[in-house]
């Protein structure tokens, strides 16, 4: 992990680039495998299932037998560890659903807006080595809120043929209506064009590998919506004197343990401070079980020495990290000046840990920039926001020369006359 003191701004941009992520090589094969899903679907499923997973299915969805079975499978520790995870994250998310308000704009004008839950939305959630049922938690459960009429699941099989049994625990608490063991973009290709056995989907959500996220880039070019542009994880710590070393290593390697395309960026204000820094990751990373993965991540990664608190603000800006830990003296403060960030993290005792798992925000947010137009998950992104207006009589009568000038000044005279023949005398309705 190099350091860089005192960058100009002119380097920022180099020094804050992503490790390079190329998709399009990839999207000849996504979309040979889409191609053969959209033209074979089960068939094709169970061919890729057991190519890539190296597991032959009877069955491609799992059934509620074996969704029952999995809470049997975890310790109750963990049991209990996911009920007070999902408690915190309905809690938050409850708390973004808003009464409908109606506005009279002008007497005799209503204007309101309603939200309707999106019809049936597909779930993706990873597998492999890192099973990740918190997702689950923080797609199915604003899902649930939020009215969707169908929340389906789709995640990777192991090698008895059923997904991780956390998984499969936590689909069925949250109340997800149909899993299927279907991995990697052929699973996002089943979600997007539907076979026999699984059902077409209004909009894709949930992390993946480069496959899913060229295979879900595919797919909103065939009209199915996505969550977000997804990318590897990564954070921003910003730490100043008083930080603990051992916290901010043990945050950077907290991401860095994601992959090896991860990446970690370190704002201080000190080049004493940075080593030191460093020297503690090196010393944490020695123990981690993913050390490999971290070390490859950190390799990407780099610390950033800043004159003053101005200049940090300015740097996060223009990285707009996923995450963003304001590990500093009065975090509040700074926080007011961050306007890219996908989630911000305030204070020594606020690890993002918390928000990957149990604090009630969602953990699904922009990478690779994207924080800069997009915002993470929430209740939002299970709805659709429909308008409506009623006017009276009496409101057509007082808008009517307003719409009647503009539609007549865009040379609309159709326009024009919708309005105009419900203000004749001899119209009016009884």
């Amino acid at each position: 992990m190099k350091i860089v003191i005192h960058p100009q701004p002119t380097e920022w941009a180099a020094l804050l680039a992503r490790p390079a992520q190329d998709l399009r090589q990839l999207e000849a094969p996504v979309a040979d495998i889409m191609a053969e899903v959209r033209a074979r679907g089960d068939e094709a499923l169970r061919a890729f299932t057991a190519r890539f997973d190296q597991v032959a299915l009877d069955a491609l969805e799992v059934s509620a037998a074996d969704i029952a079975a999995a809470a049997h499978q975890i310790d109750a520790s963990l049991r209990a560890a996911i009920a007070v995870a999902a408690a915190n994250i309905e809690r938050f998310h409850a708390s973004q659903q808003h009464a409908q308000e109606v506005v009279e704009t002008m007497p005799g004008v209503r204007c309101w807006r309603r939200s309707v839950g999106i019809g049936r939305v597909g779930l993706y959630v990873p597998g492999g080595t890192a099973p990740l049922f918190s997702s689950v938690l923080m797609l199915a459960i604003p899902a649930r809120l939020a009215g969707c009429r169908e929340v389906v699941l789709c995640t990777p099989p192991g090698p008895d043929g059923l997904p991780h049994p956390a998984i499969l625990y936590a689909a069925g608490l949250t109340g997800v209506h149909r899993v299927f063991a279907v991995g990697g973009a052929q699973a996002i290709a089943a979600l997007t064009y539907g076979t026999a056995t699984v059902p077409v989907v209004d909009k894709l959500f949930g992390p993946g590998n480069a496959y899913v996220t060229v295979a879900k880039q595919l797919a909103a070019k065939e009209g199915v919506a996505i969550d977000m542009p997804a990318g590897p994880s990564e954070v921003l710590v910003c730490a100043d004197d008083s930080a603990r070393l051992d916290f901010v290593a043990a945050d950077l390697l907290s991401q860095a343990e994601h992959g090896a395309d991860s990446q970690v960026v370190l704002v201080c204000f000190d080049e004493a401070m940075a080593r030191a820094a460093l020297a503690e990751v090196e010393r944490q990373l020695a123990t981690l079980p993913r050390r490999e993965l971290a070390s490859r991540s950190i390799a990407n990664s780099v610390a950033i020495v800043v004159r003053d608190r101005v200049e940090a603000l300015a740097i996060i800006n223009a990285y707009a990290p996923e995450h963003l830990i304001l590990a500093v003296r009065e975090p509040h403060a700074l926080a007011e000046g961050v306007i890219n960030a996908g989630s911000v993290f305030l204070g020594n005792y606020t690890p993002e840990s918390v928000g990957d798992y149990a604090s009630g925000t969602n953990h699904t947010l922009p990478t690779n920039g994207f924080a800069r137009a997009f915002s993470g998950v929430s209740l939002d992104s299970f709805v659709k926001k429909i308008t409506y207006q009623e006017l009276t009589p009496e409101g057509l009568a007082r808008i009517a020369p307003t719409v009647e000038a503009m539609a007549a000044a865009e040379q609309l005279e159709g326009h024009r006359r919708a309005v105009a023949v419900r203000l004749q005398p001899d119209n009016q309705l009884k």
